[in-house]
This record gives structure tokens, C-alpha cells and sequence, in this order.
């Protein structure tokens, strides 16, 4: 280990980095701080003071401890997928007419004729729930669901709206979901990070990773977002081959070493609450050294858990390898995973403006099996008691068609569904109209469902907040309303 005696002046953090070298720790954390612009030497912005423990903990006794969110992206299709609507099939064909005299428009199109789903439709469960033949796996599993019928959005525009559904804003910069509940709530373990993001590997959503930003929360709550597209979903974990001086004891002084430069070089700089928060980073990046690997290693599954989320088969087997991930990532201390669908553009998702006949099978089967496969193993496993699964979508489709099949975006209704933790199985709350264009009685507001959710978690709403630019903040703003219905 490398004494520094009071005689002698310390190097600097880059010049450390350059001779260390060897230590795995060393090639990380080096790698990460010349590809980060927060260096002792660069310039340094002042943000909100980081908080890495739990600040206030759960307000009362909470139901959920972690939640895994689903989020299918590019508007799924309710009349197709949950919310069955006869009314369609009988006016099929005819010019789309609410009767009421209310002004009928899209948002990209012409509005067409009306539409009726192209799908089968059954009831299924002891609730007897329809659902559609896009989803043949999760229909088995609606016993255990609790849907949200008419979701309403401020929006039918994909960015906002993703935002609105993520953050509780329609505007970019404002803490996600994932964010306050990693602030509200702390870590449970300090070897992973406490929000996870697992993208499509086609690409990124809507809004790119503004729907997992921490906003003015602390940037050590922001999503961690694991790039499943490549070999090594988290870079720099291991170091480059043919480092033979990248042992473990190496490491272990490499990260000694560092942490004492660290401290010291924030204790000169105490009011830059950002460098403590890449300084805390930048360790949690070190312990995943040892951690992330064995989470991320699902050759320690069984064959049957395998099968289970449908792993062995081509369309679902990337959904599937995503959702165990989840499973397993909770399973060790994650507090919340999001895993999404689709990434963002006019393909690739569940934006089908094109064709609801020939775009929604596809996307629907490779979430299908996994979805339930998730469901069920979280059961088997009693995981289901503590964890909150959420399905979500930014809004929903028109009840006519947008060219000759598809259908353009609708804010004025969609479905999204909640199952474990605290939550009452079998129910369904609210309902859209006759054509699910409009939200009918009961109708959620995204605030509403951030507020439930919330609840589940032990957090009112309304007390978690912060002060930030002389207003109080929170997820909800000023509105929502717990949804009881659905809990149990």
C-alpha cells in the first residue's frame, strides 16, 4: 500500500489514476473519470445536496418494498389488448360519431371510420376479465391483476406524455418515478444501485433517459441504466485483458487509495454536493465489481425457470432474459427495476399507426410469456408479497382508423394494470366509454396512479417533497388521489 507521509505532497486524482494502472479498481474508476467531465480539475456545478440513506423512510407501514414496472412504449392499444368494446364491432365501417356534438380530432391523421379490434376475445379467470388474443399467457394471470381502465393523459403526444406517465410532468427535467422512490426510501442494499432501467435493446424510448432522470433530486437516485444490447451490459466491470497486474489485492489498495484522495478532495470543495455524488457513484462502481456479475449471470437459472420466461424461444427470448434480470435484481436489493418495450421512432414499438393487425401480435407475444412467466415465479417464490408489478403505456389509440387499419394516438383513455404487494387481485376500477374514447366514470390521472403507488410504498404523496427553486415539489404537483379500490 502507498503510505502518504505529511512530508510529502499527495499526487493529484490524475496523476494517481495514471500510475495506478493495475488494480481493477484503478481501470474503472480511471476509464470513468476521463470520460467524465466533473474531474478535480474541470468545472464544477453546484446542485442539491446528495443523500444516499434513506432520508425520512417509509411514513407508515408500507405494503411493497420494490417495485418492477413494466412500461410498454408507444402507446398500447386498449380496445385490442384489455378494455373490450362490442360497440365497435357493431359500427364498424361507419363514420365515428360520439353523438354529443364534441368535436372529433387525431393527432397525426385524419380521424376514419370506426375500427373494431381484429382480435379474438375471451373472459377468463374466476373475475372473468376480457382480454384478447394478443395476450393468451397473461390472460391466464388476471386473477392476480388489478386494472386501471381509464387512465386518462394530458397529452397524445409521445414525448410529453412519456414524461407525464414517468415523471408527473409534461415537461423535461423533473424527477422520475424510480427517482423518488430511491429518494424517499433509500437503499436496501449498497452493493447494486437502487433504480435500474433495462432499455430495449433496439434503442431508448421516448425522451431518451430524461424518463429515468433524477431531475433536482440527487443525481445518485437517477436510473442505472444497463445497456442490453452489448456483451457486457455494464461497461468496465472487468478489466482489459492482458492486465496481469490487475489482481484482487491490487484492486482492494487501488480503492483504498482513491477513497482516502476522494475525501480529501471533497473536503476541500464541500459545497459541490455533485462531486460527492460521483464520488459516491464511482464507489458503488467498484462494489458492483463483485455484485453486478453474479446478478447478471442467469446460467444459475434452471432450465425450467428458463422456459418459463420463454427464454428458449426467439421472439420472446430477449423479453424474457429482461424480466428474469428483474427478477433476480430485486431478489438482491434493488429497489426498483423498470423494464421497457419498445424503443423510440415510428417502428419497433407499440406505436401502431400503420397497421393494428399486422403491428400489435409481434410486440404483444414478445412480452406475452415473459410477463407471465415473471408473474408466476415472483408467486412461486413469495416475492409477489413485497413486490409491485406495474404495466404501463403513455396513452392509448383512437376507436377509428387512422389510413385503413391503424390506429393515432388517444390521451382521452387507456388501461394500465398493478398485481402484488397490497394490491387487491381480479378488481378493475373505472371505465372508458362505449368506444374507449373518452374516459368514463372512475377515470386515473397519472397523478392518481403516482399517488397509489406511492401509498403501496409507505409514502403520502403529498409530504414527499422538496423545495427546489422556491417551490415545493413533488411527484403528483398538487393533485392526487390514492386509488382504495384496488387495494387490498
Amino acid at each position: 500500500m502507498i503510505s502518504l507521509r505529511n512530508n510529502v505532497t499527495a499526487p493529484s486524482r490524475r496523476e494517481f489514476l495514471s500510475r495506478l494502472g493495475g488494480g481493477l479498481g484503478g481501470v474503472a474508476l480511471s476509464m470513468l473519470l476521463e470520460q467524465d467531465s466533473l474531474r478535480a480539475d474541470g468545472a464544477l456545478m453546484p446542485t442539491a445536496v446528495p443523500d444516499f440513506v434513506p432520508w425520512a423512510g417509509p411514513h407508515f407501514r408500507p405494503r411493497a418494498r420494490r417495485i418492477i414496472q413494466l412500461f410498454m412504449n408507444g402507446g398500447a392499444s386498449p380496445m385490442d389488448t384489455f378494455d373490450y368494446k362490442p360497440e365497435l364491432i357493431r359500427r364498424h365501417g361507419q363514420k365515428f360519431d360520439p353523438g354529443d356534438g364534441r368535436r372529433v380530432e387525431a393527432a397525426t391523421s385524419v380521424p376514419g371510420t370506426v375500427l373494431k379490434s381484429p382480435f379474438e376475445w375471451r373472459q377468463h379467470g374466476q373475475c372473468g376479465r376480457w382480454v384478447s388474443s394478443v395476450f393468451p399467457h397473461l390472460a391466464g394471470c388476471v386473477d392476480d391483476l388489478a386494472f386501471l381502465m381509464s387512465m386518462t393523459s394530458r397529452t397524445n403526444v409521445h414525448g410529453p406524455g412519456s414524461y407525464l406517465m414517468n415523471t408527473g410532468s409534461l415537461l423535461p427535467g423533473f424527477p422520475c418515478l424510480g427517482t423518488w422512490v430511491s429518494y424517499g426510501l433509500g437503499r436496501i442494499t449498497d452493493s447494486l444501485p437502487s433504480f435500474v432501467v433495462l432499455p430495449d435493446p433496439k434503442g431508448l424510448p421516448y425522451n431518451q433517459k430524461g424518463n429515468f432522470g433524477s431531475g433536482f433530486l440527487p443525481v445518485g437516485h437517477q436510473g442505472t441504466a444497463f445497456n442490453m444490447a452489448g456483451n457486457e451490459p455494464i461497461a468496465h466491470l472487468r478489466a482489459a485483458s492482458g492486465s496481469p497486474l490487475a489482481t484482487p489485492a491490487a484492486e482492494q489498495e487501488g480503492r483504498e487509495l482513491l477513497a482516502s484522495l476522494n475525501r480529501r478532495h471533497l473536503a476541500m470543495h464541500e459545497t459541490d454536493q455533485r462531486l460527492a455524488a460521483r464520488i459516491e457513484a464511482y464507489e458503488l462502481a467498484a462494489r458492483m465489481q463483485l455484485s453486478a456479475p453474479e446478478a447478471m449471470n442467469l446460467e444459475d437459472e434452471t432450465p425450467a425457470t428458463r422456459k418459463l420466461y420463454g427464454m428458449d424461444e426467439p421472439v420472446t427470448a430477449d423479453y424474457g432474459r429482461r424480466c428474469l434480470l428483474a427478477r433476480r435484481l430485486i431478489e438482491r436489493g434493488v429497489r426498483f427495476v423498470q423494464v421497457w418495450s419498445g424503443t423510440g421512432g415510428p417502428t419497433g414499438n407499440w406505436d401502431n399507426h400503420a397497421s393494428i393487425a399486422r403491428e400489435l401480435p409481434p410486440i404483444a407475444a414478445a412480452t406475452d410469456q415473459p410477463i407471465a412467466g415473471l408473474l408466476r415465479d415472483l408467486k412461486a417464490r413469495g416475492l409477489l408479497e413485497d413486490t409491485l408489478v406495474l404495466w404501463n403505456t403513455e396513452f392509448g389509440r383512437m376507436p377509428f382508423t387512422q389510413g385503413s387499419e391503424g390506429r393515432d394516438h388517444n390521451g382521452g383513455t387507456f388501461v394500465g394494470w398493478m398485481a402484488g404487494a397490497g394490491v387487491r387481485g381480479g378488481v378493475a376500477f373505472g371505465e372508458s366509454d362505449a368506444w374507449a374514447w373518452q374516459a368514463g366514470h372512475g377515470a386515473v390521472s397519472t397523478y392518481d396512479f403516482h399517488a397509489t403507488v406511492l401509498h403501496l410504498l409507505g409514502l403520502n404523496h403529498t409530504r414527499l417533497a422538496v423545495h427546489h427553486n422556491g417551490v415545493s415539489r413533488r411527484l403528483t404537483d398538487v393533485h392526487g388521489e390514492v386509488i382504495h379500490e384496488v387495494l387490498a
